[in-house]
């Protein structure tokens, strides 16, 4: 009989003693309660704890990563599309995690629901399209804010689809074919401006320099005297006329 009891007494303590332990993994931690109110976090490594006064919640401290569902979206200049995106956050105070809201996954995923919509809301669909780094930022920047509170940090968040109308998809391609033909005569008018102002300085040089617009001609008459079949008139410079009409006055006297 007192054989019996040993052994059942010693039974009931192994059971007891391997309840009461638990192994939690480098990237675990344990929120331990005792009688019901927070007591520590414990871990990693081997825990004790006692059955019946005290309570443990695991929390996984890794990177986590979900898909927010996609979102419609009205841009600041009223157009509408539907947007998703994927979030990575990490639990980095595991008793704030579990004291402070009841399901941090879960309301972090609803939470990033609304903060999309409400950012995206204040910009143009441009931006959307070209500047999605920024969006990005400005997205967790707002998201790890409200997170805070919870014990959560917020590292990263990815727009993967901004999904557009197709009529909204030939709107744009007819605005940026515009654009590239505005741009094309730009560049044209700044080309004969640039033109326009080196004739203009040319032209004034040669005004100054009457040698120099002599030359002008021999090299005109040099470039077009390569082709025969050119009938070519050589203008008498103004000079050599005055030259000529004062000979013929001294002959006539």
């Amino acid at each position: 009989m007192i054989e019996f009891g040993s052994l059942t007494a010693l039974l009931l303590t192994t059971i007891l003693l391997a309840s009461s332990l638990r192994i939690l993994r480098e990237y675990e931690r344990g929120v331990v309660f005792m009688l019901g109110r927070f007591w520590k976090v414990k871990g990693p490594g081997l825990i004790i704890i006692i059955p019946g006064i005290q309570q443990m919640v695991r929390v996984d401290l890794r990177t986590k990563v979900f898909d927010v569902p996609s979102q419609d979206v009205i841009s600041r200049d009223n157009v509408s599309v539907k947007v998703n995106a994927v979030v990575y956050f990490r639990v980095v105070d595991p008793a704030k995690a579990i004291l402070q809201v009841e399901d941090f996954m879960n309301a972090t995923n609803q939470l990033a629901q609304t903060t999309l919509r409400a950012v995206l809301g204040k910009h143009e669909l441009d931006e959307m399209l070209a500047e999605r780094e920024t969006l990005n930022l400005d997205i967790q920047k707002s998201l790890d804010a409200q997170t805070d509170t919870w014990g959560i940090k917020v590292s990263n968040v990815e727009i993967k689809h901004v999904d557009i109308d197709e009529s909204m998809i030939r709107a744009i391609a007819k605005q940026a074919e515009a654009e590239r033909e505005r741009r094309a005569k730009v560049i044209h008018a700044q080309g004969e401006l640039q033109a326009s102002e080196k004739l203009l300085a040319a032209a004034k040089i040669l005004a100054n320099q009457p040698q120099a617009m002599q030359l002008r001609y021999l090299q005109t008459l040099g470039s077009i005297a390569s082709d025969k079949t050119n009938t070519i008139v050589f203008p008498v410079p103004g000079d050599f006329m005055e030259l000529f009409m004062l000979g013929q006055k001294q002959r006539d006297k």
